[in-house]
């Protein structure tokens, strides 16, 4: 089963605490199905991610995808391939400069829409596409309407903008899947650049949790371990929100989070 997770925090020694505090909703352990996975997260002022295919030899942990990860921003995602093979080029998340992308779900009808996005790219976006998934072209079409706002490297982007360029790619896909009589493409997606997190649900549910934590019975001293936690789930606990379909969750770095419904 694929897996998209989104988690932002206010310390970075944590998130393999976060994941097993959250068990209930992401599970003890990942699939053994899934194709590959990968992490990226921001660490010291860098976009840092891992990746690795998964073939199913091995049930992986969330202790083989976070390891010793200290980090307070983070998108993990475990992929069942449904457009591209299984080389890393395909792995989320995706990275370019500052920005971290995921998708969960699928673009159908990719293979007739392929050329019209991507020649709707500016050459320098184009360029950096090394894969061949539906989702890292999603991703360089959020990037060109960033780019068309004039925000592509600043190093905040007004919410309103974010939520704006992130609305414009779903809707462009939508025009274009409805031109060749696909069905509704499917994207749950979450979008960083290490300062603003927004989670896009357009798919599975998208459901998410915000935790303060008591330090002192876990844990070494410091300030209390607070943070919001996202995922794509059919079910969640019944503390968990559900982000309504069409909507926007935005979740700054002081942990403040606002929702964007259409």
């Amino acid at each position: 089963m694929a897996r998209l997770v989104a988690y932002v925090a206010n310390r970075t020694d944590r998130l393999a605490e976060a994941l097993q505090e959250e068990r209930a909703a992401v599970g003890e352990a990942p699939s053994e199905s899934a194709d590959a996975w990968g992490i990226g997260f921001y660490q010291s002022g860098e976009v840092l991610h891992k990746k690795r295919p998964h073939r199913g030899e091995d049930r992986v942990s969330w202790e083989d995808i976070v390891g010793n990860v200290k980090t307070d921003c983070a998108v993990i995602h475990l992929r069942q391939a449904t457009v591209g093979d299984y080389r890393a080029e395909n792995t989320h998340p995706f990275r370019m400069r500052q920005w971290l992308f995921a998708h969960h779900g699928t673009v159908h009808g990719f293979d007739a829409i392929r050329e019209q996005l991507a020649e709707g790219l500016p050459d320098f976006l184009r360029r950096n596409v090394r894969g061949t998934t539906d989702s890292e072209l999603v991703f360089h079409t959020f990037l060109s309407f960033l780019h068309d706002r004039g925000v592509l490297d600043a190093p905040d982007v007004d919410d309103k903008v974010l939520t704006s360029v992130i609305r414009s790619t779903v809707s462009l896909i939508d025009r274009l899947v409805s031109e060749i009589g696909a069905p509704e493409a499917e994207l749950d997606l979450v979008v960083s650049n290490g300062r603003t997190t927004a989670i896009a649900a357009r798919g599975a549910p998208m459901h998410y949790v915000e935790r303060n934590l008591a330090t002192a019975a876990r844990g070494p001293s410091g300030p209390g371990f607070r943070y919001v936690m996202a995922l794509a789930s059919e079910s969640a606990p019944p503390d968990y929100k559900l982000i309504p379909r069409g909507s926007v969750l935005l979740v700054e770095r002081d942990l403040a989070t606002l929702l964007h419904t259409p």
